[in-house]
């Protein structure tokens, strides 16, 4: 039993085994379909994946096609676009080497042709284009005529202000990203600082013209535009004349635009790093002294702005240069609180206190500091008040020795165009006299027989022979005579001043030899006893008399108070002449500037046929005397061109022939067919 029971389990066990590997070859098939099925999946997934990828990429080269066609066409129309640029560049150039245009025509042609080729180059996607436009622009020289159109004489621009404006808006934003290339260093050094020039010294026309305020405000953000680009033009700009010019201006706006011009352009990071510790310096003795002058609220605000925003950028550089001005924290404390900005005078007043307790060991030494400052910013204020003061009467002089020096210039040149035309007519009628001798001379030798011709011509020559050799002998003689004599002269001033000398010698020889040879002179009081009273009274009588010939120079004191208040009258009228002297100046130099305004009126006078009602107005005189001058003078133009012919026969004076009588016995005359006299003047 028992080893059928272990024969059934040894079978149940074969079987389970049996079960067991088949099952276990059915799982190997199953994971073998299954694996045939993934490679299966993964072959399709692979063949999609491939197509995909062709199809992907077939649209890529199509996609790149495409982008390189309009690629193409687009740099095309770029390379066209620079071509007309170019075209324009040249064109522009070209009609400006016209001689015939004027100083507006020509603002006018840059204005409107820059801006075309300027737009046409922003248009652009590529940034590069407004580039090589600019630098075209600076290579073929057409923003060097801008900065000549800039230059200009303002007289000769006749109020075209806003055009002028313009045109230095665009000629600062052409210099501002410019690639000039080899021309480098001249564009850094030369043009760049010309082109700075041009746009202060058009500032500072514009300053003195009050309607002109906005398009100052347009030129000087033009001024910043292109000094946040060119750092290096700050020093320029802070020590030209024509921003010194402008900066003494007493007009409020000015002043307020130069500090929002600063502020502006401080505000750029990368300004005040690339300046050195002298410009920042220059920029802070500009501030503080606007600071100084300066009453205004707008301005000492904007200008204690200014200086906390440099403050605030580049402190360890500004702080001590600001240590430099002492008193600025008094000034500041004294002057400009309680205008609306104390914050920011609280603020600067700590920037420059915020180190001075350290440094400061005792309240004595404090105060000795405190008030030197005091001393100093007072003394600062009173020189820089006397300099404002007088820049009035130093302007006026620096304006008439300039007018002298012009006017000095133009006649000089007139005078020379005078000597070179009388030059050229000299020379010109020499030439004709001496072609109209030698026309008659070979006229007459036409009318010479044939055998009389030669000896007429030696005879011609023998004469002009003569004329030569007496003019020689004559130039030789008098420079014979004059050398002859300047050496006999020099002969005879040598022979004489070396006989004076000879003879000061010889005296001087013989007067020590007299002195040596003399006695000596003893004293007056050697051998006598003293002074006898006899003696003692004849010399008091002696004195007394040379006294009374020979008084003293020495007056009274009532004389001296006498004296005193004639000259204090004298020196009275004096100054009072003096003024007066002053007045007639003065009121001359207004009579003056009055006349040439009148004379450039009617210099720039519109002709006859155009002129209008408002026109004449304006050439009429305020001046009572003056008008009724003028009328009586036409009225007796007119009336003298209306006499008949036989009165004109008459020696008459004018003004008996238009008085009131004349006038009465000519129309009684004429039977009231004569008009003129008071008619006339009604007319008028």
């Amino acid at each position: 039993m028992e080893q059928e029971e272990v024969q059934q389990e040894e079978q149940v066990e074969q079987v389970e085994v049996q079960q067991e590997e088949q099952e276990e070859v059915e799982e190997q098939e199953e994971v073998q379909q299954e694996e045939q099925e993934e490679v299966e999946e993964q072959e399709q997934e692979e063949q999609e994946e491939q197509e995909e990828v062709e199809q992907e990429q077939v649209e890529e080269v199509e996609q790149e096609e495409v982008e390189q066609e309009e690629v193409q066409q687009v740099e095309q129309e770029e390379v066209q676009q620079e071509e007309v640029q170019q075209v324009e560049v040249l064109e522009l150039k070209s009609e400006l080497e016209d001689e015939e245009l004027n100083v507006e025509q020509r603002v006018m042609v840059l204005n409107s042709r820059l801006n075309k080729v300027l737009n046409m180059a922003a248009v652009q996607t590529d940034s590069s284009v407004l580039t090589r436009v600019k630098s075209q622009l600076y290579l073929s020289g057409v923003l060097s005529q801008c900065v000549l159109a800039l230059s200009q004489d303002p007289r000769k621009l006749r109020g075209s202000w806003g055009a002028v404006t313009a045109l230095a808006q665009i000629t600062s934003s052409c210099c501002v990203g410019v690639e000039p290339g080899k021309r480098s260093e001249a564009f850094h050094r030369l043009f760049l600082p010309s082109v700075m020039d041009g746009l202060l010294s058009l500032a500072g026309h514009l300053m003195r013209r009050a309607e002109c305020v906005s398009l100052l405000k347009k030129l000087m953000d033009s001024v910043g535009w292109l000094l946040r680009a060119h750092s290096r033009l700050t020093v320029q700009v802070l020590s030209s004349a024509h921003y010194e010019r402008i900066q003494m201006c007493d007009d409020v706006t000015v002043s307020l635009l130069c500090v929002q011009l600063w502020i502006q352009t401080c505000s750029s990071r990368d300004f005040l790093s690339g300046l050195s510790d002298d410009s920042i310096l220059l920029l802070l003795n500009e501030v503080v002294g606007q600071l100084a002058v300066s009453s205004d609220p707008a301005v000492g605000g904007a200008s204690v702005r200014l200086i906390l925003l440099m403050a605030s950028q580049q402190e360890q550089r500004v702080w001590p240069l600001l240590l430099s001005f002492r008193g600025l924290d008094s000034l500041l404390d004294k002057d400009w609180r309680g205008r609306g900005f104390d914050q920011d005078v609280d603020q600067l007043i700590g920037l420059i206190q915020s180190d001075r307790g350290s440094r400061s060991h005792s309240q004595v030494e404090t105060e000795r500091v405190r008030a030197a400052c005091v001393i100093q910013a007072a003394w600062r204020s009173y020189k820089t008040r006397r300099r404002v003061k007088s820049l009035n009467r130093a302007v006026s002089t620096l304006q008439r020795r300039y007018r002298a020096r012009r006017r000095q210039q133009q006649q000089q040149r007139e005078a020379q165009q005078w000597e070179e035309e009388l030059k050229y007519q000299v020379c010109l009628r020499r030439q004709q006299a001496r072609r109209k001798f030698h026309q008659k001379q070979r006229q007459l030798l036409q009318l010479l027989p044939a055998d009389q011709v030669q000896p007429y011509l030696q005879e011609c020559e023998r004469r002009a022979a003569v004329v030569i050799q007496t003019f020689w002998r004559g130039f030789r003689e008098r420079r014979h005579f004059n050398n002859t004599l300047r050496h006999a002269l020099t002969n005879m001033h040598t022979r004489t001043k070396a006989a004076r000398t000879l003879q000061r010698g010889v005296r001087r020889f013989l007067q020590k030899r007299r002195a040596a040879k003399a006695p000596p002179i003893p004293p007056f009081w050697i051998g006598r006893n003293g002074l006898t009273d006899s003696r003692r009274v004849e010399l008091k009588r002696q004195v007394e008399e040379y006294i009374s010939l020979h008084p003293s120079s020495r007056v009274s004191p009532q004389e001296c108070e006498r004296l005193h208040e004639e000259v204090q009258l004298l020196i009275v009228s004096e100054l009072r002449r003096g003024k007066q002297q002053r007045r007639e100046e003065e009121r001359m130099e207004a009579l003056l500037a009055h006349t040439h305004t009148q004379l450039e009126l009617l210099r720039d006078a519109p002709p006859l046929s155009a002129v209008t009602a408002t026109d004449a107005e304006s050439f009429l005189s305020p001046s009572g005397p003056i008008a009724t001058r003028a009328r009586d003078a036409h009225n007796a133009t007119l009336q003298a061109s209306r006499l008949p012919w036989w009165r004109t026969l008459v020696d008459t004076t004018a003004e008996d022939m238009f008085s009131p009588a004349h006038l009465q016995e000519l129309e009684a005359e004429f039977g009231g067919l004569f008009v003129g006299g008071s008619a006339g003047v009604v007319k008028l």
